[in-house]
Order: structure tokens, then C-alpha cells, then sequence
């Protein structure tokens, strides 16, 4: 492992080089982030999920840095131009800038006007007019007439395209404009006027400019784009007089004739080459940084979803609500296998049968819970649902149907239920993400759940790595039922995958339930690496080993056992019971391979082993009396649910079939920097009507209405 790069992590992460290494040596021994931040909290001296997470993607940057580095070192050197000096500027280049600058003279690139100015043999000329000699530059230009040059004009033409192609190359100046872009660049969009009718979502921006570093990550998404759609054109860069007053600092230092001509190339390199590479770069680097913050924005909202606390295994009537092709309902077991589905309509006359049919499932199946989409009709199936006439009537959710839709028309969905239409599906879906969200949600690609912004807009390839890293750690920070886990879940427990969770549900059709842990060992293909990352995060209930329905990892049995029996009690006495428990001393088990960090959490697992960290679900209702935005007046305080998060505030449901927001201004009497830090998605909360665009159907919110929201 190479000491320079650990060094340079560990500095860069403010952590030690011995948590550096030993982070790096787990992953590439084929740990995952989930195992190691749980299971090896001695080597990595207690780093969390992220922090790994960080180290390792910092550690694959700077090897693919050194690889690049590489690279451009034996390039150089096949052509010949690869002296002790540049060698040494490139082994001491520490970011890819630097690098990419000192390999650009040598970079194979297409036939540009330098060299064409080259092959006119002008190259002298333009040498003679770079050293800033004082000569008289007509006289000079007319030794390099030529059958290719006609006349003086064209041979310093030829020459300043030499010049300019110079300035671009030369690293001190790239570095200098590099730092004046970072401080004073401007986005500036204008709107294409043929497109200006068909653009009014982008009527902000028609005649837009702002700095660079105050542009916040959503709206620089927006204007890309709307520049990607073609509406707008847009620009980034510093005012031209500062760029090309920099320039001519660094390269002129005359003021004859010489000196002019370098001005004179000056404002072409700038115009043509160096001003418009640095504007893709930094609107590449922009772009980079948007992407990360909505990126982190979105994964933040998945996470919250993911681990939304569950009803548990109830017995469920789901509502799909519809108008014209009705509500579709189906009844769930405990289970979450279908038991019976129908439809029901809400119009005219239809609604007192549809009252009957409903109170007659709710009594044939013993109906524990009511889950109700929030789509199109919800309020008024919500409406409905409650005025019905029952004692002991079920409780009611109301469930987000974002990504149902998806999930009712995906190869899964139809797997599972082939011979069902995508609304049985669909409903089946709502009622069973009341039962569990994490065990439904996992089905859906998490771009289709809508709770992030611009995630068409991101880096696709980096949008999924983050979001799966999200999914894989919420699923093993909640464990999961080896004999009740479908395979979409079991796909991202730590160590597993696609092939493994497969022939673990094969194995489970052909053998019945799993018995214990070890049986994991007798799974095709399920070798002892696999077993060691994923037993952990693995329950079994009624096994015949009680640790095994707990997050103690297999390799720690031994010391539990040793625990019991220095308590002079049976180990199935000891789990569970806080008493005994407390009285254990952490530092008498405490040897060469397990520190006081993993008895800990040892300790804390058997006081409640096998507990759900996604707490307890809850009910919620909208005003009565509100049921469109016709209905909202400023001033109203209602009660709403938050529906997604972005970096600019929170959208929040009322029931009006159109969310309002929250803007990041309204959060809180304080200053927010981070929407997240105030509100969760689905959090309940008390907000106040302040704006109602009726044409636009915007509302405007505020959450500034007392310090006791529901939470």
C-alpha cells in the first residue's frame, strides 16, 4: 500500500494513518462498508459508514490519479521531450489540473492554426516577437513571405496563432486563470428568442446572471437545463477586461511593437482557447458540484423514506383510490399475500355499496389496518373510509403511492402476481409499504420514487452508486428475516448479492425455513467470506441458537457464552435481561481481537436483540374542511405532511392535491443552512398558508408557527 496516499487521506480527513490503513487493507480484502463499520470497529478505531465510504472513494481517485500520472510520464518520455525538470513537476502535481496542464503541449491533439502557422515556417518569427525584442516587426514579418504567405499581415497572423496556442499551454498562466475563474466567474443565460414562447418555465432565467460561487446547486441544474433543451444560452466566465488585464501582466513586459502583437494574441488565445477551456472546466466542476448536493439531497430523502417505521405484520385492507375506473381494493394477510381484491366507486349511487363491501372485508378478514394511496381522489376515499358506520373501526393511513405506479408495471411486479393487472398490483403495493417500506421500497429503482430534484439532470452512474450505498445501508442497519426476506432485499445485504440471494431463496423452497445461521453454510456458491460479511445482518427467529435472531455476529458467540456462564446462568437467560446484563464488566473480555468498542454494542444488542430501529408508525389527518386550494385562505394554519426535501425548502401536503412549499427561509426562525436538519420526509408538521397562486397552483407555506410541530 502505498504510505504517500494514506498519508495524504489521513491528512485530508483529519484522521490517523493507522485508520487510513486499516480501512483500505478491509476493503480490499473484500469487507463492506456495512460489515466494517459494524463488525471492525478496533481496526477503523470506530469510523462510521460515510467516513468509509469517503475513504474509499478518495483511495480510488488518487490510484486513478497515479495511473493517469503514469501514463502521461511514459507519453512524454516516447516522444522524446521528457526532461528532469518536467519529470519532477509532474511527480509533484497533486490534482488533476496540474497534471492535465503540464501534459497539454504534448497532448496529441488535432491540426490547429499553430500548426499550419508551423508548416508556413513561422514559428521563428513568432519566438522573435515572444521575446519582446525591440525590432521593427514589419521589416522582421517580410523575411517569411513565402508562395503560402503573401503578405506581412498574414506572417504575424501566423505567428501570434503560435503565440496564442503559447499562453494557453503555459501552466503559471492557466494556474492564474484557473484562481480568477474560481473568484469572479459569472453564469450568465439569455433566453434564444425564437424559443422564447415555448420557454416560460425558464422565465427567471431569460436574463440571468449571478457569481458562480453564490449560484446555488438547483439553480445552475435548472439552467443547464435549460440549455440542454435549447431555450436558453448560456455562459460562464469572469468579466473579459479582468482575464485579459491578468494576461497581459504575466506575459507583457514591453511596450514596442513586439508587445502589441502578444496583446494582439493575447485576446485570441483568450477568446478562442484559454478562456473556453476554462469555461468548460468549470462548468464541468459546477456541474460536478450540483450534481454531488443533489445527489446528497435525494439520498438523504431515500434514506428517511427507507426507514420509515413500519406497521408490522397486520392483516391490511389497501385502497388505490380512482374516480372513473374506481377504487381498487385488496386484502392482505399478515404476511402480505393477497387474500382478495375487488372494486368499489365512490360516485352516486354506487357509494352505499361500496360502503358494504368494505365493512364486509373488514369483518370477513378481521381487518387490523386501512392503508389509502394519497393519488388522485385520496381525500375523498379518506373522507369516505371514515364516515363508515363501524365499532372498532381499523385504523387509517394514508400511504405515498410515489413509484407504485412503477413497481405495479415492473417484470417483479408481474413476477410476483402474473396473473393481476397493474391496479391490483399497485394497491398491493400501498398496503403492503404500510406493512414494511423498506421490504416494498427496495422493488422500485429510487429514481421513480420522486423524492429528490433534478435527478434526471445528475451524473446517472454516480446517482446510482450513492443511492445504492443508501439502500445497502439501510437494509443492513435494519436486518433482515433470513426466512421471510424476498430477494430484492436479500440482494443487498452486506456480502450477498444478485447470485446469492437468488440460491438462498432456492434453497429455502427446496429445504423449508433456515434452522440456524450455519445452515447459510450449506447454500450453493455461499463460501465462509460470504458468511462472515453477511451472518450478521441476517435474523432468524425461533432458531436454536436465540443469538442467531439478533445482530451478534457469529464470531462472537463464544464470549456471550463465556458471559452466561460467568454469570452462572443458561445464555438464553441472559438475552434480553438488562439486570444481569448491567452487571457485566466489559473490560474483563476485552483480548487481542475484540476491544470495548464491539462488547458495547454486544451489550446494548442483547439488552434487545433483534429490535427494529425504525420505531413505531403513526396516524394522520388532514383538515376536514379543506379539500382544494379554492378552499386555502393566507393565514390558515393546517396540519401537512413533508413530501420531499430539496436544498431550497420542503414541500409539504395539505390535502389540496397540490403541494406548497416551504422555503428554506420559513423553516425556522433561525437561520437553515440545511433543510434536514429541520424537517424529515413524512415528518408531521403545522405550517401556515402566507401565498396562493391560483393560476400557477403554487402555495406558499411557512413553518414558522410554533415550536411544538409534530414530529
Amino acid at each position: 500500500m502505498d504510505s504517500s496516499l494514506v498519508r495524504s487521506i489521513g491528512q485530508e480527513f483529519s484522521l490517523t494513518e493507522k485508520q487510513i490503513r486499516a480501512t483500505i487493507e478491509l476493503l480490499n480484502d473484500g469487507a463492506t462498508i456495512p460489515f466494517i463499520a459494524r463488525y471492525r470497529k478496533e481496526q477503523t478505531e470506530n469510523l462510521d459508514e460515510l467516513q468509509i465510504a469517503e475513504i474509499q472513494n478518495r483511495h480510488e481517485e488518487l490510484e486513478a490519479l497515479e495511473k493517469r500520472r503514469e501514463f502521461i510520464l511514459d507519453t512524454i518520455k516516447e516522444q522524446g521531450k521528457l526532461t528532469k525538470e518536467l519529470r519532477e513537476k509532474i511527480i509533484a502535481a497533486h490534482d488533476s489540473s496540474t497534471l492535465e496542464d503540464l501534459y497539454l503541449p504534448f497532448k496529441k491533439k488535432k491540426q490547429t492554426k499553430a500548426d499550419i502557422a508551423r508548416k508556413h515556417g513561422l514559428e521563428p518569427l513568432a519566438k522573435i516577437i515572444f521575446s519582446q525584442e525591440d525590432i521593427s516587426i514589419s521589416h522582421e514579418a517580410k523575411k517569411y513571405l513565402s508562395s503560402n504567405i503573401k503578405s506581412e499581415e498574414e506572417a504575424l497572423s501566423g505567428a501570434r496563432t503560435i503565440i496564442a496556442e503559447w499562453i494557453n499551454e503555459d501552466t503559471k498562466a492557466r494556474t492564474q486563470m484557473r484562481t480568477l475563474f474560481k473568484k469572479h466567474a459569472l453564469i450568465t443565460s439569455k433566453v434564444i428568442k425564437t424559443k422564447e414562447a415555448d420557454a416560460s418555465k425558464y422565465k427567471d432565467y431569460f436574463k440571468f446572471q449571478q457569481s458562480l460561487l453564490d449560484c446555488p446547486s438547483h439553480r445552475f441544474l435548472a439552467i443547464q437545463r435549460g440549455k440542454t433543451e435549447g431555450f436558453l444560452r448560456v455562459s460562464i466566465s469572469p468579466p473579459e477586461p479582468k482575464a485579459l488585464s491578468l494576461l497581459e501582466k504575466h506575459f507583457v513586459r514591453t511596450k514596442n511593437e513586439s508587445a502589441q502583437q502578444i496583446i494582439m494574441a493575447i485576446k485570441d488565445s483568450y477568446k478562442r482557447l484559454l478562456g473556453k477551456s476554462m469555461e468548460n472546466e468549470f462548468t464541468t466542476l459546477a456541474k460536478e458540484h450540483a450534481d454531488d448536493e443533489a445527489i446528497e439531497v435525494f439520498s438523504k430523502n431515500l434514506r428517511q423514506l427507507l426507514l420509515e417505521a413500519p406497521l408490522g405484520h397486520k392483516r391490511i385492507l389497501s385502497i388505490d383510490p380512482g374516480y372513473r375506473t374506481g377504487c381498487k381494493v385488496v386484502v392482505l394477510d399478515s404476511k402480505g399475500e393477497l387474500t382478495e381484491h375487488t372494486v368499489i366507486y365512490l360516485l352516486g349511487d354506487s357509494e352505499k355499496k361500496a360502503a358494504s363491501t368494505i365493512i364486509d372485508l373488514i369483518h370477513k378478514y378481521k381487518v387490523e389496518a386501512i392503508a389509502v394511496g394519497n393519488g388522485t381522489a385520496s381525500r375523498e376515499t379518506e373522507k369516505f373510509v371514515r364516515n363508515l358506520s363501524l365499532p372498532n373501526m381499523p385504523e387509517l393511513f394514508v400511504v405515498s403511492e410515489d413509484g407504485a405506479s412503477i413497481y405495479s408495471a415492473s417484470e417483479i411486479a408481474r413476477a410476483e402476481f402474473p396473473d393481476k393487472d397493474v391496479t391490483v398490483r399497485g394497491a398491493i403495493s400501498i398496503g403492503r409499504r404500510l406493512m414494511d417500506p423498506l421490504a416494498e421500497l427496495v422493488k422500485i429503482d429510487p429514481k421513480s420514487i420522486g423524492i429528490g430534484q433534478y435527478q434526471h439532470d445528475v451524473d446517472q452512474s454516480k446517482l446510482k452508486k450513492s443511492l445504492d450505498f443508501t439502500v445497502e445501508s439501510c437494509v443492513n442497519h435494519v436486518g433482515i428475516n433470513l426466512n421471510t426476506a424476498s430477494k430484492h432485499l436479500l440482494l443487498y445485504v452486506s456480502g450477498l448479492g444478485p447470485a446469492l440471494a437468488e440460491n438462498i431463496i432456492t434453497y429455502r423452497t427446496e429445504h423449508g425455513r433456515f434452522r440456524s445461521r450455519k445452515e447459510l453454510l450449506k447454500v450453493p456458491k455461499l463460501g465462509k467470506k460470504a458468511f462472515e460479511q453477511s451472518a450478521g445482518f441476517l435474523r432468524i427467529t425461533n432458531s436454536d441458537n436465540p443469538l442467531d435472531n439478533s445482530a451478534v455476529h457469529p464470531e462472537r458467540y463464544t464470549i456471550v457464552k463465556t458471559m452466561a456462564k460467568d454469570l452462572a446462568i443458561p445464555l438464553e437467560e441472559l438475552i434480553g435481561n438488562a439486570e444481569y446484563i448491567d452487571t457485566i464488566t466489559v473490560e474483563d473480555y476485552v483480548d487481542e481481537e475484540i476491544g470495548v468498542l464491539t462488547l458495547n454494542d454486544i451489550l446494548k444488542e442483547l439488552k434487545k436483540p433483534g429490535r427494529d430501529p425504525r420505531g413505531k408508525t403513526e396516524t394522520f389527518k388532514f383538515r376536514d374542511d379543506i379539500h382544494e386550494i379554492t378552499d386555502l385562505e393566507t393565514g390558515m394554519i393546517l396540519p401537512g405532511i413533508v413530501t420531499n426535501i430539496t436544498n431550497f425548502g420542503a414541500f409539504v401536503d395539505i390535502g389540496v392535491h397540490c403541494d406548497g412549499l416551504v422555503h428554506i427561509s420559513q423553516l425556522s426562525d433561525e437561520f437553515v443552512s440545511d433543510p434536514n436538519t429541520i424537517v424529515s420526509l413524512h415528518q408531521k408538521v403545522d405550517v401556515k398558508v402566507m401565498e396562493i397562486d391560483l393560476d400557477r397552483k403554487r402555495i406558499g407555506l411557512s413553518m414558522k408557527v410554533s415550536k411544538d410541530s409534530h414530529s
